[in-house]
């Protein structure tokens, strides 16, 4: 497939939010600067703001541009010139909007046409029937659905079934960045393009996995989303799974379409349930108070700044979820993966830590387990723990030393955006890094009893302050099995 997509129309529901400006414009223009974009695509934004092309294009250079290299003036023009608004009101009386958007169109049937839904998953469904009725869905079309797909298994199959009304499966991208991310793409390479690895990746050799999501931020101005999605559905759903997955995988016959989602699903189904009472036994969730994050006092989650009035669903939702999971299949019987997500944590960092075992019979005093780092955010690299000697003579002393691959300092070029990678493949219509039906589902289906579980106890989840590693109670959960969380970066 080549590499630079046809010439293609991007419609863009939400083109005026958050997401659209903060990284789906700044993406698609790295796109256009590097000349992966064909000449003719064209940029096209849905919203209710009531913008023309030449209102949308002075927005989007007013807070676009400072958070891009604009080396090239005619290059950011060029860019520009791509954009386009259009003013509709899904769900509302007024047609015109789509008449324009129609209009737009018409004579351009011959492109790939993608509608990009950065928007609630409530609008996916009506979205899709009002783009259809309108006639604007073509055999080349294809959407993308932001996360996150429903609250539970119940609401995605019934997104899933608006959506698939009106689209092919193979039409259907459900995005979720992480897997853009340099380091997931590597994972799949380091462990099916070198050999060394697949022998000791199964139970005889790895102790345990960590999978940690930290975020220093807190929720001001997002507490009415988040008291009605918390830690489990927004962060481990989605983003935790995917990894856990990518990770716990089979090797796939080979690197296409379906082959990797084929055994990503496989993983999904084999996680062993959580239910009823193991809940409090392998899971934790907490919320954070005030403290001291970034070296700055902060308030705790019901205390954040521009929010709406605490309810009784903000004293419940959780800012941080543990979970200790468990693939029940010969390759990982008895290897734990524990999953934690959390906010207002001392440090910014995504990260998967592959622990192996310790050697059958050390002769020397200080020996450590070998370890295997993925870093995602915020530098993206690799690094793998080996034990030496420290230089001296007398005894023999051991320190741990890295063998480091930063993806900055190793490579000239730059590093690119996930968003970059997963709208390039959109464009080309390669769905290999997106979600399938079964795969959305098949999360839910394992996440549905913990979520039930929780909100039907009295008991408020665990506080911790900000700035702190999560509550105690996720330290007991790895601590139970004489295991300590990867706190390199995170103490």
């Amino acid at each position: 497939m080549s590499e630079t997509p046809q010439s293609a129309d991007l419609i863009v529901f939400g083109g005026t939010g958050d997401l659209s400006m903060r990284k789906l414009l700044p993406a698609l223009y790295h796109c256009d600067r590097d000349g992966r974009l064909a000449p003719e695509t064209r940029i096209i934004a849905m919203s209710r703001g009531g913008l023309d092309d030449a209102d949308f294009r002075g927005k989007v250079d007013a807070e676009v541009r400072g958070s891009v290299p604009v080396d090239d003036l005619a290059l950011w023009q060029r860019f520009l010139d791509r954009l386009h608004h259009v003013t509709v009101d899904i769900g509302g009386e007024d047609p015109t909007g789509w008449a324009r958007l129609t209009a737009m169109l018409a004579g351009h049937e011959q492109r790939d046409r993608v509608f990009y839904l950065a928007s609630p998953p409530m609008t996916f469904g009506p979205f899709c029937r009002e783009a259809d009725r309108a006639g604007l869905v073509t055999p080349a079309s294809r959407v993308v659905l932001e996360k996150p797909l429903g609250r539970d298994l119940a609401s995605a199959q019934r997104i899933n079934d608006e959506v698939g009304a009106i689209f092919h499966e193979r039409q259907i991208f459900r995005i979720d960045h992480y897997l853009g991310k340099e380091t997931v793409q590597n994972l799949l390479v380091l462990r099916f393009a070198n050999a060394f690895l697949e022998p000791i990746w199964n139970s005889l050799w790895i102790d345990h996995v960590q999978i940690t999501a930290a975020e220093t931020v807190g929720t001001p101005g997002r507490r009415g989303y988040y008291d009605h999605a918390g830690a489990l559905r927004d962060m481990v759903q989605n983003h935790l799974l995917q990894l856990l997955c990518l990770v716990a995988m089979e090797p796939p016959s080979r690197n296409d379409r379906e082959s990797i989602r084929d055994e990503k699903v496989k993983v999904l189904e084999s996680l062993r349930p959580i239910v009823g009472g193991e809940v409090d036994r392998f899971t934790v969730r907490g919320q954070y108070t005030a403290g001291v994050c970034d070296g700055a006092e902060v308030p705790g989650y019901l205390d954040e700044p521009d929010n709406t009035p605490p309810t009784e669903a903000s004293h419940r939702v959780e800012t941080f979820a543990a979970i200790r999971a468990e693939v029940k299949n010969w390759r990982w019987a008895g290897v734990p993966f524990y999953l934690r997500t959390g906010k207002r944590m001392p440090y910014r960092s995504s990260e998967i830590v592959v622990q192996f075992k310790d050697v059958p019979h050390s002769i020397f005093a200080g020996s450590a387990p070998n370890r295997l780092v993925l870093r995602l955010q915020p530098s993206e690299g690799i690094r793998l723990d080996l034990m030496a000697k420290e230089p001296g003579a007398g005894e023999v002393a051991l320190k741990p030393v890295p063998l480091s691959l930063s993806f900055a300092e190793t490579f000239t070029s730059r590093v690119p955006d996930a968003y970059e990678r997963l709208l390039m493949d959109v464009l080309t219509g390669n769905p290999t890094l997106f979600m399938r039906r079964d795969e959305v589902e098949a999360a839910w289906r394992w996440i549905d009893p913990i979520l039930a579980e929780w909100e039907s106890q009295s008991m408020l989840p665990e506080p911790y302050p900000a700035g702190t590693a999560g509550p105690a109670g996720a330290h007991e959960l790895v601590g139970r099995s004489g295991r300590a969380w990867h706190e390199e970066e995170l103490a």
